[in-house]
């Protein structure tokens, strides 16, 4: 049974007409006659009662008629998925995110693709450090992540996403928790809570802050992510220096505090340099769109 036989019998079916079937169908009427009687013979049963004054379903065809309708249908959508796979409108991303990324950049990145690619999963990362990510984008196994440049390795691209100045989080009852506005220098005598990571680029920072201050930093505690840190912090083991995303974890107990001096950190979105995956581009040109579209905002704005 071939599959334009079961779209000439849905034709057919439909207008109970052979004439009107064949002009929607742009064929001869006498073929489509033909091409239906090859599927009566085939299936060993009358699908129509033909008189010269109209066309009819028989039981069989009754039967037949929904079956097509949802083999049809399910052929229908199979190929619009498809073409959606291929035009990147669907499928699953994978997406890494470092520290407090994922609190301050998912939200938006997440709506973003919502709104653009209702039909694209996104599969998330988080607390992933750079060297970290830039591994996974090169084996396969990220398709996509937001890191503190400089990447780490060939075959990587980079587009900066912001540029975040170093705050302080102080515990709520810190001598400094009053003051609108800290400096490094202020913090020399300070027990650290800082990331385990060695290769990461928030501490690297950090210690160049310190340095420039005429200090270096006593690292008292290192954790593995942003949300351990400032719990430490709020249970008075120390202060921390972080980028200013970090605001969007507000937590009982930890206060933020502007840190002159203290210089900035980059936050990149980054991707394969030899990317070929038609989702992943549409990814990146929903995200490049969004950004675009923030940064003429933000300089509009009074």
């Amino acid at each position: 049974m071939e599959l334009r036989h079961l779209r000439y019998f849905a034709a057919v079916a439909d207008t109970c007409h052979f004439g009107r079937a064949a002009q929607r169908l742009h064929m001869a009427q006498p073929a489509l006659s033909q091409a239906i009687r090859q599927l009566e013979d085939e299936l060993g049963a009358p699908l129509f009662v033909r008189t010269t004054r109209q066309v009819a379903l028989t039981p069989a065809g009754e039967f037949l008629r929904g079956e097509v309708q949802r083999v049809l249908g399910t052929i229908d959508d199979s190929v619009r998925g498809v073409r959606r796979i291929a035009d990147g409108r669907r499928g699953l991303v994978r997406f890494a995110f470092t520290g407090t990324a994922a609190f301050s950049h998912l939200p938006r990145i997440a709506r973003a693709l919502k709104l653009a690619l209702p039909e694209v999963a996104v599969e998330v990362h988080a607390d992933l450090l750079t060297p970290a990510q830039c591994d996974g984008l090169r084996a396969g196994s990220l398709d996509l992540g937001v890191l503190r440049p400089p990447a780490r390795g060939e075959g990587i691209e980079l587009r900066t996403i912001e540029t975040e100045p170093l705050i302080v989080a102080v515990p709520a009852d810190h001598r400094l928790a009053v003051e609108p506005v800290v400096s490094v220098a202020d913090l020399r005598s300070e027990d650290f809570i800082a990331y385990a990571g060695k290769d990461s680029v928030v501490n690297a920072a950090v210690l160049r802050a310190c340095r420039a201050a005429g200090f270096t930093p006593r690292l008292e505690h290192l954790v593995p992510g942003t949300a351990v840190l400032l719990s430490l912090v709020a249970g008075g083991l120390g202060v921390a220096m972080v980028p200013a995303s970090a605001r969007a974890l507000p937590l009982a107990g930890v206060v933020f505090r502007d840190l002159a001096g203290a210089g900035s950190v980059e936050l990149a979105l980054a991707w394969r340099r030899e990317e070929e995956s038609s989702l992943v581009r549409a990814v990146l040109d929903v995200l490049e769109d969004a950004l675009t579209a923030e940064r003429h905002a933000a300089e509009v704005s009074p």
